[in-house]
């Protein structure tokens, strides 16, 4: 999938500045090519629990954002990022005392 198409799944609108961010966040995660889809379909199925997948502004990472509104919704974001990383072998990278993850890379 092309930067741009990707970009726009994830809800932002397409520009250069933001196409050469994915480009980087690409090469920087190992074999992102294995993970791509799989990260698509978390950012769907997170939707419903006000979270989120989204280009980083501080590391070379894409990260996955949880906003969830009530603790049973944020329980269960965190349940559907948990069961995408074993499943599909992700390496995440959990900040402390944040609802934030780091898709690191692919782990074989």
């Amino acid at each position: 999938m092309d930067a741009e198409a990707l970009l726009i799944q994830l809800g932002y609108a397409p520009n250069e500045t933001l196409v050469a961010q994915l480009e980087e966040i690409q090469k920087n995660t190992p074999d992102y090519e294995k993970i791509e889809k799989h990260i698509l379909d978390l950012h769907d199925h997170l939707k419903v629990n006000n979270a989120y997948v989204a280009l980083s502004n501080t590391k070379k990472h894409l990260k996955i954002k949880v906003d969830s509104p009530t603790p049973e919704l944020k329980e269960e974001a965190h349940e559907k990022i948990k069961h995408f990383s074993e499943k599909y072998k992700v390496t995440l990278e959990k900040l402390p005392n944040k609802e934030t993850y780091y898709i690191i890379g692919f782990h074989h």
